[in-house]
């Protein structure tokens, strides 16, 4: 079996040329070759080879190999990850320390052995394999450090609508079907997704979270694909994407009913082919992910008003996990306020915090349009708040009917008041994130910041 990798060869003499290549072409899974160093830059960026075997001269009489070196020089900045070998004659130690120095990995003397050739071959391509693992385990590692903060709570619910969530779950887990978790904001769709992930046979793996809602369309390509080096202004170094580093993981793709049709269809390519090409490359990258996608919209009514793709719907909801909303699981709530309650009496060192009945019972008959996620914010900044060792109702500046905003002469708060215009304008549009930033003149982005610090 060839070994896997790309090798290419430049040198200006066809027989050097031919004889590498008969060499090397029953040992490495693709060998090109070339004359002219000016068509460098095209073949790196065409082939992207893991190894350059790079001649030091290329005019008759010339053995200054300078033309060489300063082609290395210039290839190793437009891929530094790329090992290069020098082809040299004998005796010329001083150039090949110069090249050394410049960034090639080592020597090959004319005429060569064999047997000496392909092992410098085979450890210069050992190299650059082992340097792209790093730098793979490097974006791996980025994705989980900055995803540490975001895991959650734990997963909570005895109510018979959430334990048939969780018997839903069992049952999938175990397989790598798509699965799409649909429900309102803040009912725990990610949290699903981390427990589908948890209980896999990827669950020692990464799981990749993606916003899809906070990605804008300009970013979509270099943030889920990846980019090299010199792709555009910006692009200092080549860059993993979201795709590549849930290999071997879960990805969760966030508010997928966010997309637009173009990128729609480029998520749909991704998922059939299972194959990815970095924005400025050609060359395809096999990739290997369990997809669980989350959206608080009616994916099926975008589908009929034609705004998403049926073959793209299909493609992602094997498996459907409805998240009930709070309102329809009122006997959860004194777990997750106690649960919570819990969290930030240590947080905020407030130790022995309960809760009055009457303050139960006024959490279970509001409807927290918010759900877990508006429940939560509640109980933190009650506990910020409260003055004495139970939490009161009075410490809860609930709305009165969990749709006005509350403008009143003891309530002048401005966050108050903005919270409540948030989560109106959520309402009002069932969730539609885009109309609801539209309607309150703020950019999505923004809009999501706010549903974040106000827990909605």
């Amino acid at each position: 079996m060839k070994q896997p990798g790309t090798i290419l060869i430049l040198d200006d003499e066809e027989d050097i040329l031919f004889s590498l290549k008969m060499l090397l072409k029953p040992v490495f899974a693709r060998v090109f070759a070339a004359q002219n160093p000016e068509h460098l830059p095209r073949l790196v960026q065409q082939y992207e080879p893991d190894v350059l075997l790079l001649d030091l001269n290329f005019h008759k009489g010339d053995s200054s190999g300078k033309i060489g070196l300063e082609w290395l020089q210039k290839i190793k900045e437009l891929r530094p990850q790329m090992q290069v070998v020098i082809i040299t004659a004998h005796g010329e130690v001083e150039m090949v320390v110069h090249a050394m120095k410049l960034g090639a990995t080592d020597f090959i003397e004319k005429p060569w052995r064999n047997e000496k050739l392909l092992a410098t071959v085979k450890s210069a391509l050992n190299l650059a394999l082992l340097k792209q693992e790093v730098q793979h385990l490097s974006a791996e590692n980025k994705q989980i450090l900055a995803q540490l903060d975001g895991k959650g709570g734990e997963f909570l619910g005895e109510s018979p609508v959430m334990k048939e969530v969780f018997k839903t779950i069992e049952k999938v887990a175990k397989t790598d079907a798509n699965v799409l978790v649909t429900g309102e904001n803040g009912t725990g769709k990610e949290l699903t997704a981390r427990e589908l992930h948890r209980q896999s046979t990827r669950g020692g793996k990464i799981f990749v979270n993606v916003d899809l809602g906070a990605i804008s369309e300009s970013l979509f390509e270099s943030e889920l694909f990846g980019y090299v080096k010199g792709a555009f202004t910006d692009a200092k170094e080549d860059h993993i994407g979201k795709f590549e580093a849930a290999n071997g993981g879960t990805l969760f793709l966030d508010e997928i009913g966010n997309l637009s049709l173009n990128l729609q269809a480029k998520l749909l390519a991704v998922l059939q082919s299972r194959k990815v090409v970095r924005v400025g490359s050609t060359k395809e990258i096999p990739v290997d992910f369990r997809l669980i996608c989350a959206t608080n919209s009616d994916l099926k009514t975008m589908v009929a008003e034609k705004t998403f793709r049926q073959d793209l719907l299909y493609r992602i909801n094997t498996i459907e996990i409805s998240m009930p909303p709070l309102r329809e699981r009122v006997g959860d709530i004194r777990l997750i306020a106690k649960h919570y309650l819990d969290i930030y009496s240590k947080k905020y060192r407030k130790s022995g915090l309960g809760f009055e009945k009457e303050t139960q019972e006024k959490l279970e008959k509001y409807p927290w349009h918010g759900n877990v996620r508006e429940l939560r914010h509640a109980i933190e900044r009650a506990v910020i708040m409260t003055e004495s060792a139970k939490l009161q109702p009075g410490d809860f500046l609930l709305q009165s009917d969990g749709n006005k905003a509350v403008f009143s002469p003891d309530n002048m708060n401005l966050e108050e008041i903005e919270r409540s215009l948030v989560q109106k304008a959520i309402e009002i549009h069932q969730g539609n994130i885009s109309k609801a930033a539209e309607s309150l003149g703020l950019t999505r982005a923004a809009l999501y910041r706010r549903l974040e610090k106000f827990g909605l």
